[in-house]
């Protein structure tokens, strides 16, 4: 989670760089903090984003800043369990399950990933976010890459930031989809819910790359596999209600309350209206070694959940044909 705060360029900061005017203007945030911030498309110069610390504000003009609450300074190590998948002294890769959210923030203190990372790799106390380098949403499950060490994770964050990280998905979206295709939109803050994101104008948002390809079909479903070329938060979940097929189960972007397929049957019905987050798992992850220079590639099996769920609507679509 985080807070807008709005501030106001003063006669003092006329001319000043953006990152400069920021520092000047907000207490115990370091510039490079701040930078950062600008980097990741969270400030904006009255009403645009604005990505560039050098950009000259002038007075008189409004910067909106989306700051992040505090990430796990005060977050303690807890005896949770981890699904690694690997690890060495650099790097760790875990396949997180859903119901499991990835660090502390509003509402949500404890029983995070970073505290178990924090519990079984002492050593990540002394990193940023104890070296979460991305993450997933609570009830998205999959895999994770976490940095163990100081070089593994600026490598990783670079690696994040130039797009050399592959990360695929699996989804189950509503509706038929013939055939696949790529969104390309930006993403921003819903201007009229500020918990949930949304696809923006050009300017107002972060520019979001989504590729997706259909892997099977089903009556009123399409199972897709899905490619990030960027990583913007609900990046998937926003771009696929774009296009008029939100995710099984989203319900915050679209997906449908109550779950009905005619002729289906009773367990079918059951399972589906029993499915109660977003049906996406981060199935792939594919990176160089930030150490060894290594290419690494890890891949996790569907939830168990997930795959039956897929059981079912394949079973029902070899019944009933198309709906």
């Amino acid at each position: 989670m985080s807070t807008e705060i709005s501030l106001q360029v003063s006669d003092d900061f006329h001319g000043k760089r953006l990152d400069a005017a920021l520092s000047g203007l907000i207490a115990n945030y370091s510039r490079s903090a701040l930078r950062v911030l600008i980097d990741e498309g969270k400030v904006s110069v009255d009403g645009q984003v604005q990505l560039k610390p050098s950009f000259k504000v002038s007075s008189g003009q409004t910067l909106v800043v989306d700051m992040p609450e505090p990430e796990n300074l005060e977050a303690q190590p807890q005896d949770l369990p981890l699904n690694i998948v690997y690890q060495d002294d650099d790097v760790l890769v875990i396949n997180k399950p859903i119901d499991f959210v990835v660090h502390p923030g509003a509402g949500v203190k404890d029983g995070t990933v970073m505290n178990a990372v924090l519990f079984h790799f002492p050593q990540t106390v002394n990193l940023a976010r104890a070296g979460i380098v991305h993450r997933l949403d609570k009830d998205t499950s999959g895999l994770m890459v976490i940095a163990l060490s100081h070089n593994a994770q600026f490598a990783l964050v670079k690696a994040i930031s130039k797009h050399l990280v592959v990360r695929e998905y699996e989804a189950i979206v509503e509706g038929e989809l013939t055939a696949g295709g790529t969104v390309d939109a930006p993403i921003g803050r819903d201007m009229h819910m500020r918990t949930r994101m949304a696809v923006v104008p050009e300017g107002m948002g972060r520019d979001a790359v989504t590729h997706y390809r259909v892997m099977e079909h089903f009556r009123a479903h399409t199972r897709l596999k899905l490619r990030l070329e960027t990583g913007r938060t609900h990046q998937i979940r926003v771009h696929m209600a774009s296009i008029h097929h939100p995710l099984l189960g989203d319900v915050q972007y679209g997906g449908r309350r109550i779950k009905h397929l005619a002729g289906a049957s009773p367990e079918l019905d059951s399972a589906m209206n029993n499915y109660r987050h977003q049906a996406l798992h981060a199935s792939h992850i594919e990176f160089e070694h930030p150490v060894t220079h290594e290419q690494m590639s890890f891949d996790a099996p569907l939830p168990e959940e997930m795959e039956h769920l897929i059981t079912l609507l394949r079973e029902d679509y070899n019944l009933h044909g198309t709906y």
